[in-house]
């Protein structure tokens, strides 16, 4: 009996939800996985590291991982309409000079964010700051910072805080490029094989496919790691980033991460892309 696949992934409900059925033995024919839960952000490092087999980072990190990793066609995120948002106490800020604090600078979301601001606030931001997710809210409330940038579940809370938002990152980046906004991409190590790669992205296809069939199944699962989100809310955030793109990126998809990292990358973010480095 082969060892199970090590892989780490987010405890956010759209990850949680997608890997359920995987992560339960109930996929026929995967591999048993082994789970890891890890924010994004040190999922990223993992991945940087060479650590584990299989793992959901952020699509932002895949230039410096794609030598090791292969991306996979189905099991992250992306979609319309779920763009980070750069949130203030008083609506209408300007950002010059000022800090923001960020979720990680390896992250599709500050990739998005540095791709607004050269177009939008003119001089540049002062200082960036790297905070925990959860901490970045109560930060820009209550003025350790003057703006912050959000992912997730904050699109649906973060007026609970008081804030305001100043600006959508995927309203930009859907604006100036109709593509689909990336977030966040499913990796595994290129030394399993382009055979094994190709079970491995079925597998992952089905579990999506598993859950959509039976949403009630996973909800436990869900709400267990969902870290006493609202349930409504952890509906929401499933809704919003579990869609056809996670099924099959597909060829929008596949032209929005080029397209987000060939900008980024003209911008001086992240080294360039070789020609053929998403394929697996």
């Amino acid at each position: 009996m082969s060892a199970a696949l090590k892989i780490a992934y987010s405890p956010c409900p759209n990850d949680t939800f997608v890997f359920h059925a995987w992560a339960h033995g109930l996929v026929p024919g995967a591999p048993a996985l082994d789970v890891t839960f890890a924010d994004i952000d040190i999922t990223n490092g993992m991945a940087e590291r060479g650590e584990l087999d299989v793992l959901k980072v952020s699509y932002a990190v895949l230039p410096w991982i794609l030598d090791r990793y292969a991306l996979l066609p189905c099991g992250g995120a992306l979609g319309r309409g779920c763009g980070p948002l750069v949130l203030t106490r008083e609506p209408g800020t300007a950002l010059a000079g000022r800090t923001v604090a960020v979720p990680s600078e390896r992250s599709t979301a500050y990739l998005l964010f540095r791709l607004w601001a050269a177009a939008e606030v003119p001089g540049g931001v002062g200082n960036v700051v790297v905070l925990p997710f959860h901490e970045i809210m109560p930060a820009v409330r209550d003025g350790k910072v003057d703006a912050g940038l959000v992912i997730h579940e904050a699109r649906f809370t973060y007026r609970d805080y008081g804030l305001h938002c100043l600006a959508d990152m995927g309203v930009h980046w859907e604006s100036t490029t109709g593509l689909p906004i990336p977030l966040g991409a499913i990796v595994a190590r290129r030394d399993l094989g382009t055979e094994r790669l190709t079970r491995l992205a079925e597998a992952a296809r089905t579990s999506v496919r598993m859950a959509w069939a039976d949403p009630e199944a996973s909800r436990p699962y869900v709400l267990e790691h969902a870290q006493e989100m609202d349930p409504a809310v952890a509906d929401q955030h499933i809704g919003l980033y579990v869609n056809e793109f996670t099924a099959d990126l597909g060829e929008d998809g596949y032209a929005a991460v080029r397209g987000l990292l060939t900008r980024a990358a003209a911008e001086g973010l992240v080294p360039p892309l070789g020609h053929d480095a998403l394929s697996s």
